[in-house]
């Protein structure tokens, strides 16, 4: 299923994109998508279910995050060697873990906000994980029956604020709009392998980021299955696995957004967001 959320800001409607690619409205079955609605057990549920009987959505719509909270917003750092290579960072020898403030959950078509006192604002597309299950000390060979789906994401960072000011990487991550994930939560089923998917990036465009998460340092698997070790993973959580080379501050000079640039981003089978920069 390719899941949506669609509609104004703050009044979103879950939906799903039906086999001939047509919105259909699904409020009548489901609240929402987000923790235990994206559940394994709830998404089996609603698979099971006569979708086609939705009302279909007329028009151009709005789409949202398609998730419409996060429990906790993980990622993965330097998860590609050109990627660590650029930055002058040392290939980690394991995933190099942390976190976005929830508050940056940002939809495909929202704008990229600027924070106050910004001045490197970067890009980064990445596969992104959606957890479906309770996972603690799970071995990697099981890892992926514990993923609900798959959403694309922009990991916007601030590098200033990330790396140049004191503390964990989380205060460069976490501005309003910096989590952008969508358009569809697209379920497990329709990703035979999360490890063949073409990420792509493109700002103004100019081609940025092009690479395939085969080249990924830790695969999806291992991320899951390694994290699970230390935290218990809830549904709905959701990981961010990694950039590949071609963000502003790899190039030389450096380069980062400013207002009024459009950045356009795309993840195999996941969909495509177009983002316009504006200031705070």
């Amino acid at each position: 299923m390719k899941l949506v959320r669609f509609g104004a800001v703050g009044q979103e409607k879950p939906g799903f994109l039906d086999a001939e690619g047509r919105l259909r409205d699904l409020s009548g079955m489901v609240p929402d998508f987000a923790g235990k609605t994206v559940a394994l057990t709830a998404l089996a549920e609603l698979a099971a279910r006569d979708l086609t009987a939705a009302p279909l959505v007329e028009g151009l719509v709005r789409l949202g995050a398609p998730l419409a909270w996060v429990p906790n917003f993980y990622c993965i750092g330097l998860n590609y060697a050109a990627h660590a290579a650029e930055t002058g960072a040392t290939k980690p020898s394991e995933p190099l873990v942390f976190s976005k403030a929830s508050s940056s959950l940002a939809g495909p078509e929202d704008d990229i906000i600027i924070p106050q006192g910004a001045s490197r604002v970067d890009w980064e597309v990445e596969l992104g994980v959606v957890i479906g299950a309770p996972a603690l000390n799970i071995p990697e060979a099981e890892a992926l029956d514990y993923v609900a789906g798959y959403v694309a994401v922009n990991d916007v960072s601030e590098r200033t604020f990330q790396k140049d000011r004191g503390g964990q990487w989380i205060k460069g991550k976490s501005a309003p709009s910096f989590g952008k994930i969508g358009p569809w939560f697209v379920t497990r089923d329709e990703v035979p392998d999360p490890q063949a998917l073409d990420v792509s990036l493109v700002v103004n465009g100019d081609a940025r980021q092009g690479s395939n998460t085969s080249d990924m340092i830790f695969s999806v698997s291992e991320i899951v299955a390694y994290m699970s070790t230390f935290m218990r993973l809830m549904p709905g959580d959701v990981i961010a696995t990694g950039t590949p080379s071609g963000v502003g501050l790899g190039m030389v000079p450096p380069q980062f957004l400013t207002a009024g640039d459009t950045v356009v981003l795309e993840v195999d089978g996941l969909g495509r967001q177009v983002s316009k920069v504006v200031a705070a």
